[in-house]
Parts: structure tokens; sequence; C-alpha cells
């Protein structure tokens, strides 16, 4: 701050939402009781060669000014960490992603807004103060009052979805795959006509699923307060997140990017739970193409100018597509797609994509009399207790699920009889299974012996079928 013409700037790379943090101080320090000084104020922001987004330096910088005019003293900041976005009547609202600002700015407290207040308590329970609006905050640093305490913190949100398994009439062997899927942590595709209950299926995906572990729902946490996703209550993501994006999605926008700013895409938001892509056959190739390293890695590697990110993307899909425009193609008659219509629908899925899925199965059309008969079906809670056991027996080997089980520990945990060796053995060379579809279909094996606890802890040849019946073609994938 210096002696000439009132002015403010903004140095140090700020995007259009710092520059225009003009304003914005400017009225809450007037709505505030407090002054705005006739001088000309600069502001840095250091170091320089990196870019700063977001309305998140708005306090700072107030409080910054304030300390230069003199009407704060400076050492009232001193180990004090502070971010929030300011509104013209001197309000302090929250911000994307403070769970991360807290995190990564040093000092003995920090102070948030209300409103982000539950996930900063996850990272700094014991030093986190919680601020509602300047006026308050100028009192509390002039010494004519206290910082208000962290609230007590609520409750985590570890309701499940209302949404019932039993609700899905027929479909046994769709409804087996889903619960194998969510047991092993196993990637599925759904194949059928519309009204065949893909979508219901796939809809009822997270009410199988345990909560996330500790580590888990904290780095779920951190990504969905970036990508300026609600949190829950408790500010904690203990429930397995289930995402579902339209078809006509951008790149940018499922696998993450942007300009100058990064930000977590779909990918990252369904970490620890459930991406579902319906509609899978109208996605754009370079949209289902991205999906290929995450599928394999758990994480994504995105590069941009200014460097590349990586961010954690491991998540189980779950998609669902017709087997051509018009739906009907696998049922005799009923198709009036042309040969060249069909294979244009299906090329946007390549061998490659498919060959992740660790289970393809075909849904018929719903059965008339099923759908208008009292239902029977087994409930989500019934099949949920069962996937818990499975997830538990995959923990005590060292893994979340046993869709990662390592080759090593599958060796030990899922030996293979003679016979079975020479089933796979005759699936590979026919071409039906690939060095990758190998481990998916152990794996797979090992989630249906663990789901029945008579099994034995050897993989035999009944196990391996059951895989196999599980890992059906695509329709047009054997013309390819």
């Amino acid at each position: 701050m210096r002696d000439g013409l009132p002015g403010y700037s903004v140095v140090g790379m700020p995007d259009a939402s710092c520059r225009e943090s003009r304003d914005r101080v400017r009225a809450a320090l007037g709505n505030s009781g407090l002054r705005w000084p006739q001088r000309r104020v600069t502001v840095n922001l250091a170091p320089s060669g990196i870019k700063k987004q977001g309305a998140g330096l708005d306090l700072p910088i107030a409080i910054a000014i304030l300390i230069a005019d003199g009407q704060l003293p400076a050492e009232c900041v001193d180990r004090l960490g502070m971010a929030g976005e300011l509104g013209l009547d001197g309000s302090i609202r929250s911000v994307p992603g403070m769970i991360i600002i807290a995190e990564a700015c040093e000092g003995e407290e920090f102070l948030a807004p209300t409103g982000n207040e539950a996930e900063v308590a996850l990272i700094r329970p014991d030093e986190i103060r919680i601020v509602g609006s300047l006026f308050e905050l100028a009192n509390a640093l002039s010494g004519n009052g206290a910082i208000p305490s962290r609230p007590t913190p609520s409750v985590a949100d570890s309701s499940v979805p209302s949404l019932d398994l039993a609700d899905v009439r027929g479909q046994a062997q769709a409804r087996a795959a889903l619960e194998y899927a969510a047991a092993g942590g196993h990637h599925l595709l759904f194949i059928g006509p519309p009204g065949a209950g893909k979508t219901m299926l796939a809809n009822r995906m997270a009410a199988l699923l345990p909560d996330l572990d500790d580590v888990d729902a904290i780095v779920t946490t951190r990504i969905h307060s970036a990508a300026g996703i609600v949190l829950p209550a408790g500010g904690l993501v203990r429930r397995p997140p289930f995402r579902a994006p339209h078809h006509g999605a951008s790149t940018a926008s499922l696998i993450g990017g942007g300009g100058t700013s990064v930000r977590p895409g779909e990918v990252s938001a369904a970490h620890g739970g459930v991406l579902f892509l319906d509609e899978f056959g109208e996605f754009s190739v370079p949209v289902l193409e991205g999906l290929r390293q995450p599928l394999e890695e758990g994480r994504i590697r995105v590069s941009r100018l200014t460097g590349p990110r990586v961010m954690p993307a491991r998540f189980q899909l779950i998609a669902a597509t017709n087997p051509c425009p018009c739906g009907y193609g696998v049922s005799p008659g009923a198709c009036g797609c042309s040969d060249t219509s069909k294979a244009r629908y299906l090329r946007r899925l390549s061998g490659p994509l498919i060959d992740r899925f660790g289970m393809r199965v075909h849904l018929p059309a719903s059965d008339p009399a099923k759908l208008l008969t009292e239902g029977t079906e087994e409930s989500s809670d019934a099949v949920a207790e069962r996937v818990q056991k499975v997830r538990a027996m995959a923990q005590r080997r060292g893994f979340h699920s046993n869709a990662v089980l390592s080759d090593s520990c599958l060796e030990e945990v899922a030996p293979l009889t003679s016979g079975a060796r020479t089933v796979l053995l005759g699936a590979m060379r026919s071409g039906a299974l690939t060095g990758r579809g190998l481990g998916q279909v152990r794996r797979l094996a090992r989630t249906i012996g663990d789901l029945h606890p008579d099994c034995p802890d050897v993989i035999g040849e009944d196990l391996i079928y059951a895989a196999l019946r599980l890992r059906q073609p695509v329709v047009g994938e054997q013309d390819r």
C-alpha cells in the first residue's frame, strides 16, 4: 500500500474471480463498518508463476488490507490460516475445495466459513474456528471479541439409498451378475432391449455396497469438495458414490481436465463407488476410450500445458446398452435395423474396452407374466448382507475387493484344479478369452465361490463355467 491516486490492482496470475475481488472486498469492508483506504493498493499473489483461481482469496485479501492500513495489528494473524468468499454485505461464504485448502495451509488455527466447517473438521478437528461475517472476524482480531470455536461435528450420513432390488421382477441371471459385481468389484455390461430392466438393476447397485473405509472416505470427500459436489451433512462421504453422467458428456467432464485449472471428472467423482453409463453405445468414441486407463490403473493422468495431473479414479463401471439402434436386435423378427447400422452402432465399443468388463450379460425382453405378478424377489438388504461378507473376506486378504487381487495372491486364494485349467486353456485357444480375461474369470470365480460357503477353496470346473457364462460376447463382437 503506497501513496498516490486511489486504486486497486492484483498481480500474480489471477483469474477473473480474483481480479473481481476489488468490488467484493470494498463493499464488504464498507458494509462491515470498516474503512476502505484512500491509497494505492497492490495485491501480490505469490508465487507469481502459478495460476490463482477462485473467490476463496477474498477473506485473506480483506484482512491483509486492514493490516496494511493499520486498522488491525499484524500479530493478530500470526500462525493463522483462512479462506473464504466475501459477500457484498460482509458475510463470509463457503467455497469448494476447502478441505484441501485447510490441509495445505500452514498455521496453528484455521478460519473456515460457515458451511465448510464439517469438511474442515475432518482434517483439523482441534484447530478450526468458524466465522460468519467480516465484522465479527475484525472485532475478534482487534481484541474486542473471540473467534467462535468449532461446532460439535454432526454425524456422517450413512443412509442407504431407498431403491430396492426386490422391485426388479425376473431377470435371474442379471440379478445374480449384479450381486457378483457388488461382492467382487467386477465391471459389468448389460445388453438388452428397451424395458428389460438394465437401468433399474444398475440404479440399485449403490444399495448393495458397504460403506467406504476411512481412507477411501477421506479421499472421496477431498475429490467431491474440489469438484464442488455437495457433501453430506456430516461432511464425510461414507456411502460409495453413484455417478451417472448423460451420454452427451464431453471427454473433459468425464475424465477431468479443463483449461489452466484441472478439475476432477466423473471418473474421479466415482472413486470408491460406481460409475453408471447408460446408453453406453451412444457415448462418443474419445469419451469411451478415455476410460481404458482408469479402468486398468485406478487413476487418471491428465496432461495440460501447465503440467501433468494424476487424480484418483478407482471406480466400478456398470454400463447398459441396446444391441442396435432400434434396441430389439436380440429378438428374432423384431429388429428393423440394417447390418450397416448395427455395425456402425457397435463400432464405438472397441475390443480393448469390452475386454475390461469382467461380465457381459444379455438380458431378454421382460416376461409380462412376471411383471404382473406380486413380487417375491429378494430384497437389497438380504443381498447386501452377503456382499458385505465377501468384501470382508477380500479385505482380510489385503485387498478392497476380489477384482483387484494380485496374480501372486490369486494363485494362493484361488488355485485351479486340473479340469479348470483345461477349460481355461480351451477358451484361450479358441480366442474367447484373452490374457486379461483369464485373470478376470479366475477372480470372478473366486467371488462366486465366496458367495457360496459350501464351495471348496480350490476353483473347479463348475466355478469356471459359471464365470464364463457371464462373459457373453457383445452382439457383433465376433465380427470384428
